[in-house]
């Protein structure tokens, strides 16, 4: 077999996914959400996760949590709060594959989490650790997130559809950039790929 011809194999049987932000995008952004009587979940997403699970992706959530470096919470708390998120995905026959997470932030963290780390978004480094542990094929997969670094983080590691939910206007981010209104608006990215 050809060099070629292992390469087409080995991507084929790639994993797809859906990157998905938490806060602005599976939750309602109140400013570091850490207790589960806080937590509203944004309409459409559950939709958006069934559809997307019934089409083979992979559901990945990639998160900034600099609310643990800054103290606000602790890493338990935000973890038990992973927890019961998960559960009710899975309680609603959509399971989240992974949670990735970024404690740091470069100038308003404390200790150990005050550094700019490279998986801190808009860096792309909790999309590579997604692809490395779940086989993910970047380029056929879709991230969504409300904030234009979280879509910068797909760009910058090549993921093929960047949503950026809740804006106006396209930044000029490249042609994978793509602005949605809503969540249910994602429906049509999802399906179009199928």
């Amino acid at each position: 077999m050809s060099k070629d011809n292992q390469f087409q194999v080995l991507c084929s049987g790639q994993n797809r996914a859906l990157f998905l932000d938490r806060d602005g995008v599976i939750n309602v952004d109140y400013g570091y959400v850490c207790l589960p009587e806080n937590f509203e979940f944004i309409e459409g997403i559950f939709e958006v996760a069934q559809a997307a699970y019934t089409s083979d992706y992979k559901l990945v959530v990639i998160t900034n949590q600099s609310g643990i470096g800054r103290g606000y919470f602790s890493e338990q708390q935000f973890l038990s709060l992973t927890e019961w998120m998960c559960n009710e995905f899975l309680n609603k026959g959509v399971p989240i594959e992974n949670v990735y997470f970024s404690p740091f932030h470069p100038t308003e963290a404390f200790g150990k989490y005050k550094k700019n780390d490279v998986c801190r978004k808009p860096q792309p480094g909790m999309i590579y650790r997604a692809q490395k542990d779940i086989n993910i094929n970047l380029k056929n997969s879709i991230l969504i997130g409300d904030k234009v670094s979280d879509v910068q983080a797909g760009i910058a590691a090549g993921v093929g559809i960047n949503l950026l939910l809740g804006h106006k206007k396209v930044p000029k981010l490249g042609a994978s950039c793509k602005v949605i209104a809503n969540l249910r608006e994602a429906l049509f990215f999802i399906n179009d790929r199928s």
